[in-house]
């Protein structure tokens, strides 16, 4: 016992001192700190003027009351005088948060016929020094729920073996954080590596398989989405959603392509990734071993489900950093997006929910959820625009609780 003890604590410390996290890459820095700026009121004005349902398939903000309502459930899930956002320029708490997005779902109804009252009910404010736009799609796969000859490659739920501990536990200074785990022997283990999983058959024998896909590389392009759909042999389909990792950091096999010469930088996309894997099979295998890390799933009839237990919407959805944009807000997103069937880019400028997270999705970057399909994929595979996100924040909130700015 007292050698699994130390055995544990050495590695959990090895893990944390060589900076174990996310298994996502970590996004572009940001140039200045992160800071809210309060918006004029006639510039809000004007902005709330452009604002338009239209690039999101949405024919009212009307359209929006579901999923606003799924925010706001979410929202009343937290402890109300908690910090929910803490930042240069804003400062606030669950409560108020609430308050807000309850008035903007009441104002919703009004604002086809009058978006200037974003302006006049809604103090924004601008989240500076800009955003990283990028994307993410829920992706098809031909899989089958048994094995033949064409549906080899399996997916695999949670093995038994790996185990997940809360190292806040053992220390204040590990909150948050979490060891992931197998038990060999007396010691521990980290957990097996892709190498291990997809080349060695780590978990042969464990029946953990759930489905099994038709292309290996459908299945990694799985694992990064994190959710998909199945596309079954008989006409039907199961979503499979993402249910755990093997805790080991990811590493990106866009930046392997371009560190070993295969894949120049300005060529880099994810189709452009796919496109080399299919053509170079010989050396896919060992590309594809390069990033350790490995998602495990479970299939559902239902999906894609974001960060607060809500399905995700496509061009409305997206995940944030819930330290800069808490989970449940409302805010309105200024870009672009290429319409790749007329081959030009267009205005985006609408109201979006943050309704999921992600590892590499840090400080002012949003990851917008772009759908299913061909044209989701491939917008989401290109995508990589600067945006602006503004918070609109009810002037009663602010009004009643004249201490909320920092």
């Amino acid at each position: 016992m007292m050698q699994r003890t130390i055995a544990f604590l050495c590695l959990a410390l090895l893990l944390l001192g060589a900076g174990c996290g996310p298994e996502t890459p970590r996004p572009l820095p940001v140039p200045e700190e992160p800071t809210y700026v309060p918006v004029d009121r006639d510039d809000a004005e004007d902005l709330a003027a452009l604002l338009s349902p239209g690039s999101q398939g949405l024919c009212s903000w009307s359209d929006l009351r579901p999923g606003i309502e799924q925010n706001l459930r979410y929202i009343r899930t937290r402890p109300g005088d908690a910090v929910c956002v803490r930042q240069p320029g804003l400062l606030l708490t669950w409560s108020q948060l609430e308050a807000s997005v309850s008035e903007l779902l009441a104002t919703l109804d009004e604002l086809d016929g009058d978006p200037e009252l974003l302006a006049e009910r809604f103090q924004w404010f601008k989240l500076e020094p800009g955003t990283l736009l990028t994307g993410y799609y829920e992706p098809w796969l031909a899989a089958s729920l048994t094995p033949d000859e064409t549906h080899k490659y399996p997916l695999y739920g949670v093995p038994d073996d790996l185990k997940v501990i809360d190292l806040g536990r053992f220390h204040p200074r590990w909150a948050g954080q979490k060891l992931v785990y197998r038990v060999d022997g007396d010691g521990i283990e980290p957990y097996h590596d892709r190498a291990a999983i997809d080349g060695a058959g780590a978990l042969d024998g464990q029946g953990c398989e759930i489905a099994w896909a038709a292309d290996p590389v459908d299945v990694f392009f799985l694992q990064v989405q994190g959710s998909g759909r199945l596309d079954l042999p008989d006409g039907s389909y199961k979503h499979i959603l993402y249910d755990g990792k093997n805790g080991l950091q990811y590493v990106s096999i866009g930046r392997v392509l371009i560190e070993k010469g295969f894949v120049p930088k300005e060529e880099m996309s994810m189709q452009r990734i796919r496109s080399f894997l299919d053509e170079n099979p010989d050396v896919a295998r060992d590309i594809l071993f390069a990033n350790p890390s490995y998602v495990f799933f479970r299939l559902s009839d239902e999906g894609p489900f974001g960060s607060i237990g809500s399905i995700l919407t496509p061009r409305v959805s997206v995940a944030v950093d819930r330290r800069m944009i808490p989970l449940g807000s409302v805010v309105a997103l200024k870009t672009a997006l290429m319409d790749y069937a007329e081959g030009e880019s267009k205005p985006f400028f609408s109201l979006v929910l943050a309704q999921d997270t992600g590892g590499a999705i840090q400080d002012t970057r949003v990851d917008l959820f772009c759908g299913t399909g061909v044209e989701a994929e491939t917008l989401a595979g290109h995508l990589q625009e600067r945006a602006e996100v503004y918070m609109p924040i009810s002037r009663r909130v602010l009004d009643s609780l004249p201490n909320n700015l920092e």
